[in-house]
């Protein structure tokens, strides 16, 4: 890492920063279905114990509970946890939610027979140590399953734009390295085998227009939001022009100046911690 950059530490309080701006509530509620899809391939069993790291509002969580696991979800924003277990109170599921870091999970080793992550374990800043965090807390022969934004998609562009406008710290490889197959096979190689990938459709819906697209993501999705402050007003203009102009070129709506749809898509990654 660049030493003239940001400490580690520091930027690990600018990402929790990050994610505790706006409401990201609000922004998961748009993709609830595609990951109640997400858990329904995963082989669930009732009694199983499953983690979801970052967890968010526990859009993995609370279906995986549905399905009879016994889950856990993990995060580093608070207020988004305190969201999850309402959500979890108010279907009486029980779900233990926790703070805590995907670079350091707070639990033993080789407690969980499932690991998920859905766009959140993709956006910590060390990868190698992601992956090591994995495989160590899930058991001999447990599932990883993970939803990671990749480069080609529409999100993957949307970052795309952002980092032009405000580029990221020193020396943080980019998230969507996680939705690059060849990358996320080597990430896992050594703890993990039967590695599988596979891009998974998924849509962007909003009643509004591509104008109205960008200032709903302003206003609720954290990075977004926080990138618009690291900018002066020409630039948080310029900034605006480019994701408008970026949504109106993915829109496919039949309204398009009153609706947004958006293909897009992730890399789903399952993989089968070794025996040894």
């Amino acid at each position: 890492m660049d030493s003239s950059g940001p400490t580690i530490e520091q930027i690990k309080n600018s990402m929790r920063a990050t994610w505790m701006a706006g409401d990201f509530g609000v922004v998961a509620k748009t993709i609830s279905a595609s990951a109640v899809a997400f858990v329904d391939r995963l082989p669930v069993v009732k009694g199983m114990k499953a983690l979801d790291v970052a967890t968010g509002t526990g859009n993995l969580a609370i279906p995986l509970a549905r399905k009879g696991a016994d889950a856990t979800g993990v995060d580093i924003a608070p207020n988004l946890l305190e969201q999850a277990r309402e959500r979890a109170a108010a279907e009486q599921l029980t779900i233990r939610f926790d703070e805590g870091d995907a670079e350091k999970l707070p639990y033993p080793d080789a407690s969980f027979d499932l690991v998920t992550s859905m766009f959140g374990a993709m956006f910590a800043p060390r990868p190698e140590l992601v992956a090591s965090e994995l495989a160590r807390v899930l058991k001999p022969g447990g599932l990883l399953a993970m939803a990671n934004w990749n480069p080609a998609s529409f999100s993957g562009q949307m970052f795309k734009v952002g980092g032009r406008h405000v580029p990221p710290p020193p020396g943080i490889p980019p998230p969507v390295l996680w939705g690059d197959e060849a990358t996320v096979r080597n990430r896992l190689a050594s703890n993990f085998t039967e590695i599988q990938t596979e891009l998974i459709p998924i849509v962007f819906e909003l009643p509004v227009g591509p104008a109205g697209a960008v200032t709903f993501f302003r206003k609720y999705f954290g990075p977004t939001q926080v990138a618009f402050s690291r900018l002066d007003e020409a630039g948080q203009a310029a900034l605006f022009a480019d994701l408008e102009a970026l949504w109106a070129s993915a829109n496919v709506a039949d309204d398009r100046e009153n609706r947004t749809t958006v293909p897009n898509e992730y890399l789903m990654v399952t993989a089968v911690r070794n025996l040894a």
